[in-house]
């Protein structure tokens, strides 16, 4: 009886119609904590009230529903540039590019309500549900980045690099820290909002402990050096040609980004050049001497390494075959062209998924079904360094630039990632995407290069921070010097694996203890 009096203050819901709003907003507070505004106490907040409507609702199936109108609302406002992609470059519909992007929405949503529902399951006491809420959280965090080939964009743990949850990315991961943002945002809950008023001072102090101690663990992890610094600092030149998208495919376009591209590359030596994605937009053979010699003869009598972003195939007799989104190293005084083929692929822009070829044929996307690559066994070697490559958004997938690492006979002590984000415009996809690039540095500590078409092209330092940056939408070459390091995170040693374990265990005593109770 004791316990029924204890736990009905929580169980109080309101009007379902006015706690669905009020999630979406949370949705869209979230989306907001990303960059380019960089608001990681704002993800906290936002998760916080979420948290607070699932305790309150009035069942499983209305917990489901929040965490969907959380999604749907964060992921609508958050991709909505997908749209800029099928309509305005693909040629969709307006209408059927609206519908594909809610639809996809709603799809990413699915995510967050089973995290909600597995939450609501839980009818012990308030601090199990605080652990089986992190757990659930980090779960299906994982399985959105795995599943149908995975899509983990505006996965809540990026909105941490800059605050002190970023410290734990060396050993748990991007999944990792989403996971102790949801307890953090759990215990914000139960101490701070004001349903839970009937939660006893002691609990309410309780929470707020922990919060204070995961800050305060995070950021003394951030001052641990995993990895340590290697060799001398390369010098980078990364080029951003700035090419429109509806034009790079475009014979006049072809050409004139291949005599760009050329006289950027030979404008000044570096120990590593750096172009964007499919910067010379036709087959490898296909570049014609006019631009290959000079760049062939520069990178001999200056000693530089130049990576070329071209489209690679097997050449039969009755054309080219097996074409690939390919990155190109050329060494200097050598004539073997170092190629790293990129293998995870994006659906819908490079290859077809089953049953979907109706939907691409709407959109007038070139080259749009590509092989898939296999990784690459070491990395691009520059002088006594050796640079992990990685195209577009690969560097989405830490798990596999880690597997990669640790997989090298050589680990590479530099990451660099060479994209087209002008797909998208010059939107908040630029800065998202950079955001996601800091996340792989702190996870690996190593510093990543970013070569892109219209931004953002950067140089990233091993401990996530952005030491030089070009404009978006604007030509040029960004110029500096790296610090290549070496040694292993634990996050690059195991991976996922140990996150998931602590979800699992987080998630399983939750519902180990519900089941006692009853």
């Amino acid at each position: 009886m004791q316990e029924m009096t204890v736990h009905a203050p929580e169980r109080r819901s309101w009007p379902a119609w006015r706690a669905r709003v009020l999630a979406g907003l949370a949705g869209i507070a979230q989306t907001l904590a990303f960059a380019p505004r960089d608001l990681w106490w704002l993800q906290l907040l936002a998760m916080a009230g979420l948290f607070a409507l699932v305790e309150r609702s009035a069942s499983r199936r209305h917990a489901l529903w929040l965490g969907g109108s959380f999604g749907l609302t964060s992921f609508v406002s958050g991709i909505w540039w997908l749209y800029i992609s099928m309509h305005t470059y693909g040629g969709m519909p307006g209408v059927m590019a609206g519908a594909a992007v809610v639809l996809f929405s709603i799809y990413l949503a699915i995510y967050p309500a089973l995290a909600a529902f597995v939450t609501r399951s839980v009818t012990a006491s308030g601090a199990w549900r605080v652990f089986a809420f992190a757990g659930a959280w980090t779960l299906a965090e994982w399985l959105r980045g795995t599943v149908f080939t995975g899509f983990p964009w505006l996965s809540p743990g990026y909105a941490h690099v800059d605050g002190p949850l970023a410290g734990f990315a060396p050993l748990l991961g991007v999944y990792g820290i989403s996971g102790l943002a949801a307890l953090a945002a759990a215990w914000l809950a139960r101490a701070l909002v004001p349903v839970m008023a009937t939660t006893r001072a002691m609990r309410r102090l309780v929470a707020v402990v922990g919060v204070l101690a995961l800050m305060g663990v995070g950021a003394g992890l951030a001052r641990h050096a995993w990895t340590t610094p290697s060799g001398k600092p390369l010098s980078v030149r990364l080029l951003q040609g700035n090419v429109p998208q509806d034009m790079k495919f475009e014979r006049a376009g072809i050409d004139h980004a291949m005599a760009m591209y050329r006289d950027m590359i030979v404008a000044a030596p570096a120990d590593l050049i750096i172009t964007p994605e499919t910067a010379f937009p036709v087959l490898l053979q296909g570049i014609p001497p006019e631009v290959a010699t000079p760049i062939r003869e520069f990178v001999d009598r200056t000693g530089s390494h130049v990576v070329l972003g071209a489209v690679g195939a097997t050449i039969t007799d009755r054309g080219p075959t097996d074409l690939t989104n390919s990155l190109f190293g050329v060494t200097p005084r050598d004539q073997t062209l170092y190629r790293y083929d990129k293998h995870h692929l994006v659906p819908f822009g490079e290859f077809v998924p089953w049953g979907f070829r109706w939907f691409v044929d709407m959109m007038h996307i070139p080259l749009g079904d590509f092989l898939r690559g296999t990784a690459t066994p070491g990395g691009f070697p520059i002088r006594d360094q050796r640079v992990a490559l990685n195209i577009c958004y690969e560097d989405l997938f830490g798990e596999e630039i880690a597997q990669a690492l640790r997989n090298m006979p050589e680990p590479a002590t530099v990451l660099a990632n060479s994209t087209n984000l002008a797909w998208f415009g010059d939107t908040i996809a630029l800065d998202q995407h950079l955001q996601i690039a800091r996340m792989r540095t702190l996870e690996t500590g190593r510093p990543m290069l970013r070569a892109t078409n219209t931004g953002a092209t950067a140089i990233i330092d091993a401990h996530g921070k952005v030491q030089g940056r070009l404009p978006a939408m604007t030509v040029g070459a960004l110029t500096g010097n790296v610090q290549p390091y070496s040694g292993l995170t634990p996050y690059v040693r195991f991976g996922n694996v140990p996150a998931l374990v602590l979800a699992l265990v987080a998630l399983g005593l939750g519902l180990a203890m519900t089941r006692r109770a009853r």
